[in-house]
């Protein structure tokens, strides 16, 4: 008789159970860890304490509780009037002392014509300091690009202000006033000993270059030059010129010294007279 073989029945929905009850154990896993539960709490404590600490801070701080009483001047003004400086006081501080905008403030006083620099800092309890640095212009502007006339301060900064100073005259290209200015100090020390005083530098876009003086005439120095730089051919005219003042007996208009080796002198209504040195 054949013998029947037994198996015993599967376990598989019993592993399948315990599959279950694995996952559902590890996702109840972080309920059952307290430290972790602990330290989640305290960061969300901190960061609500934080928040509600800096809505605090910034409602106190908007309160009128600091209010700004003054602003003080550390820098005697020249060129700006007290009007000015009390109209942008008005217009640009607002807020209580630590919420005005130090920076707002002294971008408005900055706006001002003749101001160059502004610097603004509080002084406790309820006062503003104010710095200013102005403007000292040493000539008028031209620009060759739109015609319009400003001021040349001594950093060789174009500004716009009025001014009924006696000043010199510089005309140049845009963006070239600085240039301008240090080749007129060197001008200037060149043409000391002929007694007078230079009043008009002009800067053309080709870069020649033009001298006015106190009385009128006018020095044509051209182009910078290889062969006869600009400060020799100055410098040659400069000394021969109390003999050749003397040799023309006349009053000379315009004074040409782009030659090499001598220079041109055009008397006041006459044709050019060439002098050779």
């Amino acid at each position: 008789m054949a013998e029947t073989t037994r198996r015993p029945l599967s376990s598989a929905p019993a592993a399948s159970g315990a599959g279950r009850g694995g996952r559902a154990r590890e996702s109840e896993g972080l309920w059952h860890r307290p430290l972790v539960l602990n330290l989640i709490a305290d960061v969300l404590m901190m960061f609500a304490a934080l928040g509600l600490t800096w809505a605090a801070v910034s409602w106190l701080l908007a309160r009128p509780f600091f209010p700004l009483r003054e602003v003080v001047l550390l820098s005697p003004p020249a060129q700006v009037t007290s009007a000015q400086l009390e109209y942008v006081a008005r217009a640009a501080i607002h807020g209580n002392f630590f919420t005005v905008d130090l920076d707002q403030v002294r971008a408005d006083f900055e706006k001002l014509p003749w101001v160059r620099r502004a610097e603004v800092r509080r002084r406790w309890p309820d006062t503003l300091e104010l710095r200013l640095q102005e403007h000292q212009a040493v000539a008028y502007w031209t620009s060759g690009d739109d015609g319009d006339t400003r001021l040349v301060n001594r950093q060789g900064e174009v500004f716009v202000a009025a001014s009924n100073a006696r000043l010199p005259s510089f005309a140049g290209p845009q963006g070239s006033a600085a240039y301008v200015l240090a080749h007129y100090e060197s001008f200037v020390r060149r043409l000391a000993p002929l007694g007078h005083e230079l009043v008009g530098v002009v800067l053309s876009a080709r870069e020649a270059w033009q001298l006015r003086l106190d009385n009128d005439m006018v020095i044509v120095l051209g182009r910078e030059q290889d062969k006869a730089p600009l400060d020799e051919r100055l410098a040659r005219f400069v000394a021969a010129w109390p003999q050749a003042r003397e040799g023309i007996g006349v009053q000379v208009a315009v004074a040409d010294l782009r030659y090499p080796s001598g220079f041109a002198l055009t008397p006041a209504g006459t044709l050019a007279m060439k002098g050779k040195q």
